[in-house]
């Protein structure tokens, strides 16, 4: 038994004892059962043991998931939208060279990218939902293009508006949207919105009381009082959802914040990237926000007027990946894995926080150690500064291995966006850090065009023009203080 026991041994009785030992023993075995990361579990049974009664309390506290048996009861108790509307009957027929079909047929991708059929199963047997063709998909830089693309969608709606968001900023582009949305209401168009409840707090007052004074349906996501909430503080809604008359859709990584707009940015200007999505894709991005809108209100959200029935709007084939701590957990990173395995020629990752974990470095050097040309485009300077110091930690682990590092001039650059091979590309809302991939509930969409991957390469490209290298040179040349700090800030990488 530990010296702590002994110590505490006198002023115990053997009841008190006996309640201790089984309370250890069950928290012990709750972690060894249910903690994923060997790493995660040591460290829980180790604090559980080592501090008595403590331990096993701030385990039940903090340890325990129970965001997922919250999310399967809950859907257990109401009708899934998805059962519904099932995906087979939301999509007119999509016409392709060869046939007509929901799903793009392999050739589609061409001799040239047929390696790229892999992606297409693995996205299927992680999210169960099917690639879908015939979408539009079109980059928007910055609040300066987003918005004002936004905006007019929402004064165009007729039937019904669903809008998600982390942040939504009380501020000048804040009360715009606010207003837009009070008056689609007021014209008969059924609003929703939902804004997670860490993220409203970025302003004060709270852009919620502004909708609800209108008569928008708004709710927050998770509320995080404390001291209960506490133990959902980390566990945030970070999707970024549009969709008005359930046929034009907006997502990507861009808050509704003041800093977006660069024409008039005020003191924190923030570079972004937006899409515009129109097609049968748009209907997936409607099922999340269902989803995510009967889980915090339990209304389910169905019909005509949040699921019409949609034509084909382009050419590009495409699938929504959604992502959280509940029965999702680690969608993205395989999608990520498996992208970063597949890459035969050109993998660019485009992210504001870049902390990956062991198996996300190794894939990333050995695609470059295979040939793949590989570049990672970081912020010079990152708003969170101790984030930033744990990315100085970790640029250790790719860099010397054939993988370019680049750091991005001001503004700060948020945007988030993977492209393999100049044909397949990802974007939405998660970062390349452990609070998306194992905290958060994210959002991407992941899309097989030619043309759409040429033109998200390009806008690579301008962002590696305007940024310096990061080389193994600089690295070593940083002082021993620097080093001591970023490495002790690496050490709160699961938690940043």
């Amino acid at each position: 038994m530990p010296d702590i026991w002994e110590s505490l041994a006198p002023a115990m009785t053997p009841v008190s004892t006996a309640v201790a030992l089984l309370v250890a023993l069950w928290a012990s075995a709750h972690a060894i059962l249910h903690k994923r990361d060997v790493r995660g579990a040591i460290g829980w049974v180790g604090v559980i043991w080592l501090v008595p009664f403590v331990g096993a309390l701030l385990y039940a506290w903090l340890g325990i998931n129970r965001i997922q048996r919250r999310a399967l009861a809950l859907r257990q108790d109401t009708e899934h939208p998805g059962a519904l509307y099932p995906g087979a009957l939301i999509f007119e027929a999509v016409q392709f060279e060869g046939g007509s079909s929901v799903r793009p047929p392999p050739f589609v991708l061409g001799s040239d990218r047929a390696h790229l059929a892999s992606l297409i199963r693995l996205g299927e047997s992680v999210t169960g939902r099917p690639v879908v063709g015939g979408n539009h998909v079109g980059p928007l830089d910055n609040g300066d293009e987003a918005y004002p693309a936004m905006l007019e969608a929402i004064e165009s709606a007729e039937r019904s508006i669903a809008l998600a968001t982390y942040i939504f900023e009380h501020s000048r582009i804040g009360r715009r949207f606010a207003d837009a949305l009070i008056a689609a209401h007021a014209r008969g168009v059924q609003v929703r919105v939902l804004v997670d409840d860490v993220g409203v707090r970025y302003s004060y007052p709270p852009i919620t009381a502004r909708l609800r004074r209108g008569g928008v349906r708004v709710a927050r996501f998770l509320p995080a009082w404390l001291p209960r909430g506490l133990t959902h503080f980390n566990l945030r809604n970070h999707r970024k959802i549009l969709v008005c008359d359930g046929r034009v859709a907006f997502t990507g990584g861009m808050n509704i914040r003041q800093g977006h707009v660069l024409a008039d940015p005020g003191r924190r200007p923030v570079a972004d990237l937006n899409f515009r999505l129109m097609g049968p894709v748009v209907a997936e991005l409607q099922h999340v926000f269902a989803e995510d809108w009967a889980f915090t209100t339990r209304e389910v959200l169905d019909g005509e007027v949040w699921f019409p029935r949609l034509r084909a709007a382009g050419v590009v084939a495409a699938r929504v990946l959604s992502d959280g701590p509940d029965d999702s957990l680690g969608h993205l990173r395989e999608v990520f894995l498996g992208a970063l395995s597949t890459a035969q020629r050109s993998i660019r990752i485009v992210t504001p926080y870049f902390l990956p974990d062991e198996a996300l470095s190794t894939a990333i050097v050995v695609a470059a150690m295979r040939g793949v040309e590989v570049d990672v485009v970081v912020p010079q300077h990152v708003n969170l500064p101790v984030v930033g110091w744990a990315m100085w930690a970790h640029f250790g682990s790719v860099l010397g291995h054939g993988v370019r590092l680049w750091q991005s001039a001001p503004p700060f650059d948020h945007t988030k966006l993977l492209v393999v091979d100049g044909h397949w590309a990802l974007f939405g809302s998660p970062n390349w850090d452990p609070r998306s991939l194992r905290l958060n509930f994210e959002l991407a969409v992941e899309c097989y065009d030619a043309a759409l991957g040429v033109e998200l390469e390009d806008r690579v490209q301008q962002r590696i023009a305007r940024s310096r290298p990061l080389t193994e040179d600089t690295l070593r040349h940083r002082s021993l203080s620097l080093r001591l700090r970023d490495g002790t800030a690496r050490l709160l990488t699961p938690y940043l």
